[in-house]
């Protein structure tokens, strides 16, 4: 990802995935193993999904206890899942799914599998207001076609048990999903979540029950079969950090050929404290970070972001067992929308970048 500032420190404020300033990165090597089960059969199902990743972007993926100790490069490991799914014919038709073991969180309209997002780089919702992994059970439970219900309990946002869960309390998720509305072509997700998630070490014994409350939904439109529209609404209260955010993103997807497609993006976020818009200056700060121990970063004053992204996805089919290619440049241009300088080490109140991603699956 260029930046034609070059900001002294070589990072690209804000930006997790795509940090590092003019450098090229490998951001993930998976490998995965995956039984999945079919929920539109009505019968007791089993499977499980096994999934590892090597590359830059584990630095941020990284579950306390796990793996988060084991590397100090830029490139690490990460079990990104291992859970067991299950598929119970319980209380409706539809019935009820169970995913136990090492989740990735369920939360927002980014995730960490590049094929099923437009950009290579986030928005600040996805990297600052929804969480990442974690370590817990989810359910969904198919009450009528257009009407999914979720819940779930986990540890926390990328804690585990122990010494390895900061504050040592249990969080959770419930929310719905609201699919097939108009004549098929809109569906709905929301989900809150409620939990402490900041440390004793750093918080003292309030840290057990000063709660965090995560609440995003988002809706997708499909216009038709070339033109989509997604618009996503978040807001985040931290009771421990006195702090909040909020944010609107909105997607659009325009089909020009069955291989290349223009994506567009547009965000306004704001981060009420300054708190949570940080950029972390080494390659173990992130994690270490939610122990409640000091670390190096970059941060900003309260500020009120504006983020615009365009790109184009070329993605061909090759075939000869390629199951996937494509290649993403983007344009962003980001901006304090309130006169604070938090771009390219406090010198810039926007920053200009560009670059590109390749992915190749089989």
């Amino acid at each position: 990802m260029a930046n034609p500032a070059r900001p002294d420190n070589g990072i690209n404020f804000g930006n997790f995935l795509a940090d590092h300033a003019n450098q090229v990165q490998l951001n993930q090597l998976e490998f995965t193993l995956s039984k999945a089960i079919d929920p539109s059969k009505s019968e007791y199902q089993i499977g499980f999904t096994l999934e590892g990743l090597y590359g830059s972007d584990a630095r941020y993926y990284h579950l306390l206890g796990v793996s988060d100790r084991a590397f100090s490069n830029r490139y690490q490991l990460i079990p990104a899942q291992a859970h067991v799914d299950v598929h119970l014919p319980w209380l409706t038709s539809g019935g009820l799914d169970m995913q136990a073991g090492i989740l990735q969180a369920p939360m927002g309209v980014e995730t960490l599998d590049p094929t099923t997002r437009p950009f290579y780089t986030l928005a600040y919702t996805s990297e600052y207001s929804v969480p990442f992994e974690h370590v817990g059970a989810m359910f969904k439970w198919h009450v009528i076609p257009i009407l999914d219900v979720t819940f779930g309990v986990d540890t926390g946002n990328q804690t585990t048990f122990g010494k390895s869960d900061p504050n040592h309390e249990a969080a959770g998720y419930f929310g719905f999903n609201l699919n097939g509305l108009a004549g098929g072509k809109l569906n709905i997700i929301e989900l809150s979540r409620i939990g402490p998630e900041n440390a004793v070490a750093a918080f003292g014994p309030r840290a057990d029950s000063d709660m965090r409350y995560w609440n995003d939904i988002n809706a997708a439109y499909q216009i038709n079969d070339k033109l989509s529209v997604t618009g996503e609404f978040n807001y985040l209260h931290d009771e421990g950090l006195r702090a909040d955010t909020y944010s609107f993103v909105s997607f659009l997807s325009y089909k020009i050929t069955p291989s290349l497609t223009f994506n567009y993006r547009g965000e306004i976020y704001r981060d009420n404290t300054g708190q949570f818009v940080l950029s972390f200056l080494n390659n173990t700060a992130y994690m270490t970070a939610f122990t409640g121990a000091a670390v190096p970063l970059e941060a900003a004053p309260p500020t009120t972001y504006g983020a615009l992204t365009l790109g184009v996805t070329y993605r061909p089919t090759l075939g000869h067992g390629v199951r996937v290619f494509e290649l993403r440049p983007e344009i962003r241009f980001d901006r304090s929308l309130n006169g604070t300088s938090p771009f390219n080490d406090g010198r810039n109140t926007g920053v200009f970048t560009f670059g590109m991603d390749g992915v190749l699956g089989f």
